[in-house]
């Protein structure tokens, strides 16, 4: 059995006592109640402080939780909302499509699936949930790419691989395909992330009318294409999939 990493254990173990006890704890409070001396817990203290989770108050010197600590908090709870939210719509959009639908959201600087439906027939499936994407050369990509400022940082300032001889990698052209995505409500990925296959997704948005995630459908492209054009009515099924899941989030009609 692998063992515990001890300073982990002890930094997880300052951070319950800070969320359940006092507001604001001292040094020598915290380094008593979890049996450390002084200067183990003011390093481990230091190393909290220093990423945002433990904020010290300059009058007292006292220690409380910090800000990175609520954002993570509200991330789970975005995302959490967000999957459950899509539930019933993304099983429908994998029926009247007949393709694999993903649920994506920006993580450092990809997309990560956070849900994925199998496409419904007896094809051998991989389950993708925790699998990243790329963000400019996928659709789910550039959905948050085009829709989301901190994504579309992320994607200008990120190496892009050229995956396939489609991939779009030179800044300038990606910023094209960004406003037609804008334009158009939805970002298309035809081979340019993996050979024959294509993918279409459309943005979802919560109440405060943020973008929070994308959702798409992928597959063989001579599914997907006919005569060398995205078949509009799996288009329309995106869109009407990612328009309904943001109506649940509270963001209302688009």
């Amino acid at each position: 059995m692998a063992r515990n990493i001890q300073s982990l254990e002890r930094a997880a173990a300052m951070l319950r006592l800070l969320a359940g006890g006092e507001r604001r704890l001292g040094l020598s409070d915290i380094a008593s109640s979890l049996g450390l001396a002084k200067g183990t817990a003011h390093g481990i203290l230091r190393t909290l402080q220093q990423e945002g989770f433990v904020e010290q108050d300059a009058a007292s010197g006292r220690y409380q939780l910090g800000a990175e600590l609520l954002r993570l908090g509200t991330t789970y709870l975005d995302v959490h909302e967000l999957r459950a939210r899509a539930l019933v719509w993304t099983d429908d959009l994998a029926r009247s499509s007949g393709e694999s639908v993903y649920l994506g959201v920006l993580h450092q600087h990809g997309v990560l699936i956070v849900h994925h439906v199998f496409r419904p027939d007896d094809s051998r499936q991989v389950l993708e949930v925790g699998a990243m994407q790329p963000l400019h050369s996928t659709a789910l990509g550039k959905v948050l790419s085009a829709y989301d400022p901190v994504a579309h940082t992320e994607v200008v300032e990120a190496e892009r691989k050229e995956f396939t001889a489609r991939t779009v990698c030179e800044l300038d052209a990606l910023e094209e395909v960004l406003d037609l995505t804008r334009a158009r409500g939805f970002a298309a990925d035809v081979e340019e992330t993996w050979e024959g296959i294509a993918s279409v997704a459309a943005p979802i948005h919560d109440r405060r009318r943020m973008p929070v995630g994308a959702v798409g459908v992928t597959g063989a492209v001579e599914r997907f294409c006919a005569n060398g054009e995205l078949r509009p009515g799996l288009i329309a099924a995106v869109r009407d999939c990612a328009r309904a899941v943001s109506r649940d989030l509270g963001a209302g009609r688009f």
